[in-house]
């Protein structure tokens, strides 16, 4: 059976949304949302279709493809087929010249299309409400996600260290730990909302392969396969005793995601002043999940971690060389970067519910990204962690 969003959780959800559109865009009158991640969150299902939702009516779900499946699927109220948006057009009565869309999301070829049946004149962008929305989760949500925090904690704690082993390339750990993933009940893929990011599982390196450059927006690096592919690991990086071992995976149940680093020791102890450096990251991950409480201001956190940093530590602390992330944890859920985020700029108080990737890591040149990474749910006792408490670098022998 597939497991079904329940109504009370979908009207909720909707509630929610409209509150959120009355307050921030008192003018509103329609929002047309095209992702499917958005339409899976509103409707319990994901199809080939748009989500309409007029301010002084019912949403209406217009699907294409596959209609028979949004029906087995989902207990959203009003699901239609239509074969264009001409039938959506016809269907929906009254369309206004100015509508909110995914303004991050929608392609340019896709609303002329819908243009062609839908006589807007004007789009606004409705992503930070619908992000807002999205960042409070549910109990019914939470669950979830707690659910895929044990998930990754198995595999990262429990599973992977015996799959460590000399001579294997980053690309063998990354093609035997898939299905090892699968098993323990991940639900397949990496879900992230940044444009043009590719992920399979996420990053697989020994030692410095984690600090070389990435265009990816995160604090550790990645040699990947190659040039047109740069995920995964490389195929002619092996494991050696002494090897520094950092494993920075998603994970995901039922759509909902968790975020989690591991680091190993393989074979022998590094160097004392790199656990040192490790067990700082390790310090500021605490100290920032125990600031995570409702009223919190995330640019306030972030800061306030920061300054108290001595600038010797600040170099190739988030990154290496010039290519440091300006955060310290990012909100996660259906997907993997959601907003909020621990940084500068994000001046709108914490609420019970939300749900942090924290990330302190820093590069060391010839051994490679040192670090922890968990996911927290922000509580009135402080960030409650949902991925284990291994303080990383785990020796393997």
């Amino acid at each position: 059976m597939h497991p079904i969003v329940p109504l009370s959780e979908l009207q909720n959800r909707m509630a929610r949304f409209r509150s959120r559109m009355d307050s921030a865009c008192p003018q509103w009158e329609m929002v047309a949302l095209f992702g499917r991640i958005n339409q899976y969150y509103f409707t319990g299902t994901m199809q080939d279709g748009v989500l309409l939702v007029p301010r002084d009516a019912d949403a209406v779900y217009w699907v294409r493809r596959s209609y028979e499946r949004a029906r087995d699927e989902s207990l959203f109220p009003r699901i239609e087929p239509m074969n264009s948006y001409r039938d959506a057009a016809q269907g929906m009565g009254h369309i206004p010249g100015t509508i909110h869309l995914e303004a991050e999301l929608v392609p340019l070829a896709l609303l002329h299309r819908f243009q062609k049946h839908f006589p807007v004149t004007d789009c606004l962008p409705v992503d930070m409400q619908v992000a807002a929305v999205r960042a409070v989760k549910s109990p019914f949500e939470l669950e979830i996600m707690r659910r895929s925090g044990e998930v990754h904690r198995r595999i990262l704690e429990e599973r992977l260290p015996g799959m460590l082993r000399e001579g294997m390339s980053e690309a063998q750990l990354a093609s035997e730990l898939y299905p090892v993933m699968i098993e323990e009940g991940h639900h397949g893929v990496a879900r992230f909302g940044m444009f043009q990011t590719e992920i399979v599982i996420g990053h697989i390196c020994f030692g410095p392969s984690s600090i070389y450059p990435t265009s990816f927006d995160g604090p550790g690096g990645n040699f990947g396969l190659g040039p047109a592919a740069p995920v995964l690991g490389n195929r002619d990086h092996t494991l050696t005793k002494g090897d520094l071992v950092f494993v920075d995976i998603g994970c995901g149940v039922e759509g909902y995601h968790t975020d989690k680093t591991m680091t190993y020791m393989f074979g022998a102890p590094l160097p004392e002043e790199v656990v040192a450096v490790h067990r700082q990251c390790v310090d500021i991950q605490n100290r920032v999940a125990e600031q995570l409480r409702p009223g919190a201001i995330p640019s306030q956190i972030y800061q306030t971690i920061m300054d108290r940093l001595d600038p010797g530590f600040l170099e190739n602390f988030m990154g290496f060389g010039d290519r440091q992330a300006r955060f310290l944890g990012h909100g996660i859920g259906l997907l993997i970067d959601e907003f909020p985020v621990i940084a500068k700029g994000f001046d709108e108080p914490l609420e019970e519910g939300m749900v942090f990737a924290l990330e302190p890591k820093k590069g060391i040149e010839n051994v490679g990204m040192v670090g922890i990474e968990n996911t927290f749910v922000v509580t009135p006792a402080g960030g409650q962690c949902l991925t284990g408490d291994h303080p990383g670098l785990m020796p393997v022998c």
